[in-house]
């Protein structure tokens, strides 16, 4: 039985990747740490699409949470198909003034864990010649982001990352893609404190069309979900970088 492992499923993005993929009848690996929000969502797309829907309670921000999943992925022997490494964090604030572990926090998950388990389970994509890897970076990506300097880092990390291993894995049968959408309705904004924002406020992209865009273009290197979000990435490379970094700071005031 072939499955797709997508972290950060109890919400937003990732849980509009697990509607949309047991609508299409694939089984799915569902890894957060909320387990009672995944074991609900489990039961519900189940229910409805007859598919089969493993739950992992797994904290992306350890060192041992990456290999937590791993472990059970290899200990049950399921098969993979596809790999969503959609789990990560922002916060807004000045570097100097933001927690160091909740830095070192959003790295690990936005970056170090989505590196381990990409190495570690790309082994069990290359079984199936038709996979794929899905890793969420953001157009934050397209440049320096003052008032959130280490998300826009570790997003600009998973840009370059996965453009690099679409390139790399050309004729393997595993396609990876970098999925960067611009604001979208979640709970991301409340997390990262930016509700009240001049990016939010102009307004978001639901997660069911960011979800849904990323699954129709899967062998896409770089898909960038919505017209108003394409334009922005456009006009940031035709800007001087002075331009976008503080074009960056001012919608996040």
């Amino acid at each position: 039985m072939n499955y797709v492992l997508i972290t950060g499923a109890s919400a937003g993005i990732g849980e509009e990747f697990a509607r949309a993929l047991a609508a299409e009848k694939q089984n799915l690996i569902l890894v957060a740490r909320r387990e009672d929000r995944l074991a609900s969502l489990a039961t519900e797309l189940s229910e409805r699409s007859g598919v089969s829907v493993e739950v992992l309670a797994a904290d992306l921000a350890t060192a041992e949470g990456a290999e937590n999943v791993v472990s059970a992925v290899t200990s049950a022997g399921w098969k993979l198909t596809g790999l969503i490494n959609n789990a990560g964090f922002g916060d807004r604030g000045s570097f100097s003034d933001l927690s160091l572990e909740r830095q070192l926090n959003m790295i690990q998950v936005n970056v170090t864990s989505l590196v381990a388990l990409t190495w570690k389970l790309l082994p069990n994509l290359k079984e199936n010649r038709d996979s794929f890897i899905v890793n969420v970076a953001s157009t934050a990506a397209f440049q320096a982001g003052p008032g959130m300097a280490i998300y826009y880092a570790t997003k600009a990390f998973v840009l370059s990352f996965s453009e690099a291993l679409h390139e790399e894995l050309r004729g393997s049968g595993v396609a990876v893609s970098a999925l960067c959408p611009g604001a979208t309705a979640s709970e991301f904004a409340a997390e990262a404190n930016m509700t009240d924002t001049r990016l939010f406020k102009a307004g978001t992209m639901s997660a069911e069309a960011v979800a849904t865009t990323a699954l129709a273009r899967r062998r896409s290197a770089i898909v960038i979900p919505g017209l108003r979000n394409r334009l922005m990435v456009w006009l940031g490379k035709l800007s001087p970088r002075l331009i976008t970094r503080r074009l960056a700071g001012w919608l996040q005031a």
